[in-house]
């Protein structure tokens, strides 16, 4: 094997990457300065080393508490259950989110093997027993895996009835159209329909 193939054989490991994707990356990376692959290679190196989980919400920061978790301008009455961290950046880049987080580290999957235990759960119920919680938004994803971790959560939370519950609407698309919407999306959509 080849420099070139070992290493689009390394990128295409990544998410997303397919075999095509990672040639073309490689052969990009062959075209860039030597200075740009050194800073790349030192990034990628480095990266474990210098970001980590914050020990309050499990997202990744450099700083411990993050920077969400240290804020105290942020709406501490409401938290929002993410699946992982990149959902946190994805939230707060809407705007309208000032409260706070926690990262589950990902969605109940029992045939991926991925059971509540796998999850932190007990982190999560730690921090609602010992905040002032008035609403906790459950924003998992929209899948068979994300349905079942957020009824589990309200299996947990079942006998608080001094927080709100609430889940993430779910539906169409903005500007999209219903000949193009699959069933499931579809079924979520009226099911979730709102009062106009």
């Amino acid at each position: 094997m080849t420099e070139l193939e070992n290493l689009a054989t390394l990128l295409s490991q990544l998410p997303g990457v397919g075999r095509k994707s990672a040639m073309r990356i490689a052969y990009s990376l062959i075209n860039k300065t030597e200075e740009f692959n050194k800073l790349l290679g030192d990034s990628i190196r480095t990266i474990k080393e210098k970001v980590h989980k914050c020990s309050v919400c499990g997202s990744f920061t450099e700083s411990d508490p993050c920077q969400v978790c240290s804020d105290q301008s942020r709406d501490r009455g409401v938290l929002c259950i993410v699946e992982q961290p990149q959902d946190v950046i994805t939230i707060q880049s809407s705007g309208v989110y000032n409260g706070l987080f926690h990262v589950l580290g990902g969605a109940i999957n029992p045939l991926a093997g991925k059971g509540p235990e796998d999850l932190s759960f007990d982190k999560l119920l730690e921090r609602i027993n010992g905040g002032s919680f008035s609403e906790i938004i459950i924003a998992t994803n929209p899948t068979e895996e994300g349905d079942t971790t957020a009824l589990y959560i309200r299996h947990l939370l079942k006998d608080r009835t001094d927080i709100s519950l609430t889940r993430l609407a779910s539906g169409l698309p903005i500007g999209g159209d219903l000949e193009y919407a699959d069933i499931r999306t579809l079924t979520r959509s009226l099911r979730g329909r709102i009062k106009f």
